[in-house]
C-alpha cells in the first residue's frame, strides 16, 4: 500500500518518533509530510517510506494547507484513540 497526498502518517523512527503529521507529497521512495505547526507546508520534512505508518482511521480531503493540517491532526489526538487501524 502506497502513501498518497492527504493520509495521515505516524513516525516509527528518528527524533520525531511518534509524531503524526499529513503526506503532503511523495517523490521516488520518500514522502514530504507536514504538521501545520513546526512543520508547516513551507518547510516540510522529507521522511523515508520505510519509517512511517499510515494512519487509516482519518484522511484529509480538502485542499492541503497549515489550518487543516492542524485541525485534522488535532481531531484525530482529540479521540485519545491512537491505534492506527
Amino acid at each position: 500500500m502506497g502513501l498518497e497526498t492527504g493520509m495521515l502518517v505516524k513516525s516509527k523512527a528518528g527524533r520525531d518518533k511518534g509524531h503524526i503529521y499529513v503526506v503532503a507529497g511523495t517523490e521516488n521512495g520518500y514522502v514530504y509530510v507536514a504538521d501545520g505547526d513546526a512543520r508547516p507546508l513551507c518547510r516540510m520534512k522529507r521522511k523515508n517510506i520505510r519509517h512511517l505508518q499510515p494512519v487509516f482511521r482519518m484522511r484529509l480531503d480538502a485542499e492541503p494547507e497549515d489550518a487543516a493540517i492542524r485541525e485534522i491532526i488535532k481531531e484525530f489526538t482529540r479521540q485519545g484513540d491512537m491505534s492506527l487501524e
